[in-house]
């Protein structure tokens, strides 16, 4: 068990793919290795923390084009766009607000330090091999933002063998939406590396209804994007077994969309980072990494003159340790370090700040089928001063295959530059959000899978803009508090070659102040997958239920429910070639997910993939 633990941290801290030997079944989902929830690599079936992973088969066999629509009908997730490819799209995590979560690309802190979000829509596909959504609070290991939970997405390894694996991807569709992507793996002597290419291009859709009023527009155009993206991760391993590897992605393109004083931005996301981790004694491994994430974006008016720029640089250091002091117990220390910093056409009072935190985790195996997992960390931001969160999850495997766990945790939000500091609306004096989160459940491995979680969140000092009275500006204050309530049914079947999963999520966001619901989040999201293999051929279909919301916090306008249909299939040509083709919205639906911003209707995407 020792060894086990350490090995799948190893693969943590380089960023690799970690699952477990068979994935044909189901049962290995339970065994796979979860390395985000616990920062040191242990499996699902272990902790009381809720994960869904995305590995590169789950993204061929469901054939999407973009992360958002992996996201989609996700447990626990509600994600919301505003328009069609490349839009602003929003992630709302157990009914948290979009900024209570914490994203990482290969360990490394991405999004923009400005607004405190990431900009799902802009990251290529083509590029990711796996993708750990955690849900529940999680600042006790990762510091601030992190009340909702955290995604954490590694980039493309490939396969690691003498003979150099080559991968190519070619496709179009509706909307004039075509896609191309190249990779080239493997290794030599104690070396190895990973280098991808992609390129998406679609003319779109019309992404927003006209809108009236002093401030209306009318733009009833095709609203385009185009991204390019590379990636790279070249290793090493000395004889020592200790190991360096370097990584790399960088996506660059145009968004257009409908705006009064903006319709068009140019942006530039990059990752980059360098991992070092070896062993100090048998029973200590030490991971040191170093990162940066840039993200870019000049933002353009109707008549094509420049607008604004927002460019922010988030530099990332933390060292991992973690000591095996028994068969049954492991302990993990650490600390983070994190500069944001900000370079705009605007002018804002600050332009840097830091944060540091020390953390420390038990991961503890009593009596041969309880599980134990403890952490605690202390942050200091510049911004906001101390803060200290905590941790605590228990699991038990009984006999009879139900495992009952339950967990408790603090988190907290440090406001980003642009409530602190922007100009005419920041409040340097903002304090940060904090929330306290309770979960219990059920899961069970008999004639299927399932598990089944109740949790409930408690959110203080939200921040809020609000309009002064005498001069009508907006400003941030910390007025708002939130109570989240939710349930999550995870259903799993295999049988005679067919494999289904089904998943509900039923939420009760409240503001506790005006009893209302918390804007944009879905009250009931059910999503149904299911996939049947005939010989050469792999058949699916994906159904997505999601009911109402509101788009404003005094629930005057709503957004309708609605059902969506997708279809897919793929067909092995050979052992090399695979021609693949999906035809979404199957029922034509038209919807949205935020008031007066349009959705793709009746679409098909058809892709030639080869692999050796």
């Amino acid at each position: 068990m020792q060894s086990i633990q350490k090995f799948s941290y190893c693969l943590w801290a380089l960023g690799f793919q970690v699952q477990a030997e068979d994935t044909d079944t189901l049962n290995s989902k339970l065994h796979e290795i979860a390395v985000t929830a616990t920062r040191s690599g242990l499996p699902q079936n272990e902790l009381a923390t809720a994960a869904t992973v995305y590995t590169r088969e789950d993204i061929d066999r469901l054939q999407v084009k973009t992360v958002p629509e992996l996201f989609s009908g996700t447990l626990g997730l509600d994600i919301t766009q505003n328009g069609g490819f490349g839009q602003t799209s929003s992630v709302f995590l157990r009914g948290t607000n979009s900024d209570h979560l914490l994203v990482f690309i290969d360990g490394i802190k991405y999004g923009s330090a400005s607004l405190g979000t990431a900009a799902y829509e802009l990251l290529p596909i083509d590029q990711i091999e796996r993708v750990e959504i955690i849900r529940g609070p999680q600042s006790s290991l990762y510091g601030s933002e992190a009340i909702g939970g955290v995604i954490q997405i590694f980039t493309r390894k490939g396969k690691q063998s003498d003979k150099p694996s080559v991968t190519a991807d070619f496709g179009g569709g509706t909307y004039n939406t075509a896609r191309g992507s190249a990779s080239v793996s493997g290794k030599w002597l104690d070396n190895w590396y990973a280098f991808g290419i992609s390129h998406f291009n679609t003319q779109g859709f019309n992404a927003r209804q006209p809108i009236s009023g002093p401030f209306g527009f009318s733009q009833p155009d095709p609203d385009g994007y185009f991204n390019t993206a590379l990636n790279a991760r070249i290793g090493h391993r000395f004889t020592n077994q200790a190991e360096v590897e370097a990584t790399f992605i960088h996506s660059e393109g145009e968004t257009e969309f409908d705006g009064t004083f903006q319709n068009k931005i140019n942006f530039v996301n990059q990752v980059a980072g360098i991992t070092a981790q070896g062993d100090f004694s048998k029973d200590w491994h030490s991971v040191l990494r170093l990162g940066q994430s840039l993200d870019q974006i000049d933002s353009f008016a109707p008549d094509g003159s420049f607008s604004s720029r927002f460019n922010t640089t988030r530099w990332n250091v933390s060292w991992v340790n973690q000591h095996a002091l028994s068969s049954r117990h492991q302990l993990v220390w650490g600390s983070d370090y994190r500069l944001d910093e900000i370079d705009s056409s605007l002018t804002f009072a600050e332009t840097s700040r830091y944060d540091v935190g020390i953390f420390t985790e038990v991961h503890s195996r009593l009596l041969d089928n309880h599980f134990i997992n403890a952490s605690l960390r202390w942050d200091e931001n510049e911004a906001v001063g101390d803060f200290v969160t905590g941790n605590f999850g228990w699991r038990f495997n009984s006999s009879l295959g139900i495992s009952p766990f339950a967990s408790f945790g603090n988190a907290f939000n440090a406001p980003s530059f642009n409530n602190l500091y922007f100009p005419d609306f920041g409040n340097p004096n903002l304090s940060p959000e904090q929330s306290t989160s309770f979960e219990v459940g059920l899961a069970g491995d008999h004639w299927l899978q399932w598990e089944i979680r109740a949790y409930h969140t408690n959110i203080d000092n939200l921040i809020t803009p609000v309009v002064d009275p005498v001069t009508f500006n907006f400003s941030a204050q910390n007025i708002g508090e939130s109570r989240i309530d939710g349930l999550e049914f995870d259903l799993k079947k295999q049988w005679q070659g067919w494999t289904g999963h089904l998943s509900l999520s039923v939420l009760d966001p409240k503001n506790r102040q005006t009893n209302r619901l918390l804007p944009r989040r879905s009250e009931q999201l059910l999503a149904f997958d299911l996939s049947k293999s005939l010989g050469d051929w792999d058949l699916g279909t994906h159904i997505i239920a999601q009911g109402r919301r509101f788009d404003d916090p005094g629930n005057q306008t709503r957004v309708s429910g609605f059902v969506t249909v997708d279809l897919r299939a793929a067909y092995r040509l050979n052992k090399n070639w695979q021609l693949s083709g999906k035809l979404a919205n199957l029922l034509d639906k038209d919807y949205q997910t935020v008031a007066t911003y349009n959705s793709a209707g009746r679409n098909f995407f058809i892709s030639i993939h080869y692999n050796n």
